[in-house]
């Protein structure tokens, strides 16, 4: 579904779909951050600021502002798996601006928070990598048709990016399957 050589048609409902999704995968592991920094609400502040755009709200400064709020605060904290969960939230709010270039690097805007959500349950369980496969096989069953139809529309995840990467190409192998 291309609008012109290298674009992708996307409208604001597809934003909002893909903010949904996002959000709802950031949102369980928000407790891992709280749990190191629990006086910090950026990370929380971004999934409300993703959570209103995907309702019908405005997609402006308070998403950006939010978003690199979270990303700020994934480095104020040591915990591994706090910051993973911290940079869920940041991938959740920055959903929102999934670009309309078709290019691989933009599926990072459409599963990064499952991705760092999954890293984040891998590192608070000592690094089980299945506890991340198990996040990851709930993120593929909970994804709505309009997110996979998003999705469709670029280049499959591209290779690097360490585990994390490594779980983005999971979960895009798994709904586009």
């Amino acid at each position: 579904m291309t609008a012109e050589r290298g674009t992708v048609e996307l409208t604001t409902q597809d934003l909002r779909a893909v903010t949904a999704f996002a959000a709802a995968r950031a949102e369980p592991v928000l407790g891992l951050f709280e749990a190191e920094r629990p006086d910090d609400l950026r990370p929380r502040d971004a999934v409300e600021a993703a959570w209103a755009f995907a309702r019908g709200g405005e997609r402006g400064k308070l998403l950006r502002d939010t978003a690199w709020a979270a990303l700020k605060a994934a480095g104020a904290t040591d915990d591994a798996a706090a910051g993973q969960a911290a940079r869920a939230a940041m991938a959740a709010a920055g959903a929102a601006y999934l670009h309309p270039l078709a290019k691989a690097t933009q599926v990072k805007h459409i599963l990064g928070a499952a991705a760092h959500a999954s890293r984040a349950a891998e590192l608070a369980a000592g690094d089980d990598r299945t506890r991340g496969a198990a996040h990851i096989a709930r993120a593929a069953a909970t994804a709505s048709p309009e997110v996979v139809d998003v999705l469709a529309r670029y280049p499959a995840a591209p290779d690097g990016g360490g585990r994390v990467g490594e779980l983005i190409r999971l979960l895009d192998t798994a709904l586009r399957g």
